[in-house]
């Protein structure tokens, strides 16, 4: 029996976010170790404020302590760069693709597991985030930081 189901909800959900690919956007797993200017990415388990990939806490589910919940969020952040100057440009791009993983967390006809991160959790969803703007002596940047809630049983 797992101790957490954390490790395999992040594998799953870098695997949903890869799958089909997302144009013009690179899903990485952690930290970015390349030039973060050459493409928009979403990065799941990390984000530049710090280093916690997740939180979780624990509870035993029934009396008889057989099974316990487990509730957790992970973090991710979503970063474009344009090389000019338009703010509007990035930020709607940056909302775009936080579509793309809200959109990928719900049940449809092809992926009725979604929710489930592939049976991983019970279910997982997008609760929130928080966007970051900046000038680069490159451009300007738009960042989301954004966070999945998930409940399991282990």
């Amino acid at each position: 029996m797992a101790t957490s189901a954390v490790p395999a909800a992040i594998a799953q959900l870098v695997a949903l976010l890869r799958t089909p690919a997302i144009d013009r956007a690179d899903v990485i797993d952690g930290p970015p170790t390349d030039d973060v200017n050459q493409q928009d990415f979403i990065a799941v388990g990390w984000t530049p404020d710090g280093d916690q990939a997740a939180e979780l806490q624990q509870q035993f589910n029934s009396a008889g302590a057989r099974t316990r919940d487990e509730d957790f969020v992970i973090t991710g952040w979503i970063d474009v760069w344009s090389g000019d100057t338009d703010f509007a440009v990035v930020r709607a791009r940056v909302f775009e693709l936080l579509g793309v993983i809200e959109q990928r967390l719900r049940a449809t006809d092809a992926a009725p597991e979604a929710p489930t991160l592939n049976g991983t959790v019970l279910w997982a969803h997008l609760i929130g985030g928080s966007l970051h703007q900046s000038h680069t002596d490159q451009g300007v940047r738009a960042a989301l930081g954004f966070t999945v809630s998930c409940h399991a049983r282990i």
